[in-house]
């Protein structure tokens, strides 16, 4: 690649056996709801081998660009699987860490939600997202987060942070929610919602956000026991 500022985004994706990885040029105008067509993912089935693939994975991955093209890195914090989540995380924060870089973590409820929105492109009524993913001994993952449209783009704004509780417990929350809700299940693998990790990031980094790599730090919810 050429000598000039690094003008690249990358993320990852590890709270589930698959491994999704992302990259996209920053560019300057604002991302849509649509991932642009400049995009570039990869999404693999690991299960058990992710943690000794990932770094072999993201090496061939990354080529034709350099390390030094890289701008920001950005990775799923979970919810999600305790390994896998952990795998993700400290491998992002060495990334960001080894070449100087911002590290965003993204909830993946929070992805999930953001690909339901970009799924539903017309997004006529914005009731706000329930999201919720099945965890350990019964109970669930769940956050609630209420889109807003600014222009063509749609902000999504928590407004239950990602938490766990038991199934009857989220059901009476949803039942007590004083806007409509829209229920959204995010079920099986989530490797694909890494563009919307990506694209969450970018948004960040383009109201001038640059976190730290030391602040992005693992979300799990639950004792892996």
């Amino acid at each position: 690649m050429s000598d000039s500022l690094p003008r690249y985004a990358l993320a990852l994706h590890t709270t589930t056996p698959e491994l999704g990885i992302a990259v996209a040029p920053l560019g300057d105008a604002p991302s849509s709801l649509s991932p642009p067509e400049a995009v570039r993912i990869q999404v693999w089935d690991l299960g058990h081998a992710l943690s000794t693939q990932i770094h072999v994975r993201l090496q061939a991955f990354i080529q034709p660009l350099s390390w030094s093209d890289i701008a920001l890195v950005a990775v799923a914090q979970g919810p999600g699987g305790f390994t896998g989540t952990r795998v993700g995380v400290v491998a992002a924060r060495t990334l960001a860490q080894q070449l100087d870089l911002p590290l965003f973590p993204v909830s993946s409820l929070k992805a999930v939600a953001r690909q339901a929105a970009q799924e539903s492109s017309a997004m006529a009524d914005l009731r706000d997202m329930a999201v919720e993913m099945p965890a350990r001994r019964g109970q669930v993952f769940a956050a609630i987060y209420a889109p807003q449209r600014q222009g063509d783009l749609i902000k999504l704004v928590p407004k239950l942070p990602d938490t766990v509780m038991d199934q009857a417990a989220w059901e009476e929350v949803k039942q007590r929610w004083p806007n409509p809700i829209q229920d959204v299940f995010a079920a099986g693998p989530l490797g694909g919602t890494v563009s919307a990790v990506l694209a969450q990031a970018m948004a960040r980094w383009r109201q001038g956000d640059r976190p730290h790599w030391s602040e992005a730090l693992p979300f799990y919810g639950q004792s892996p026991v």
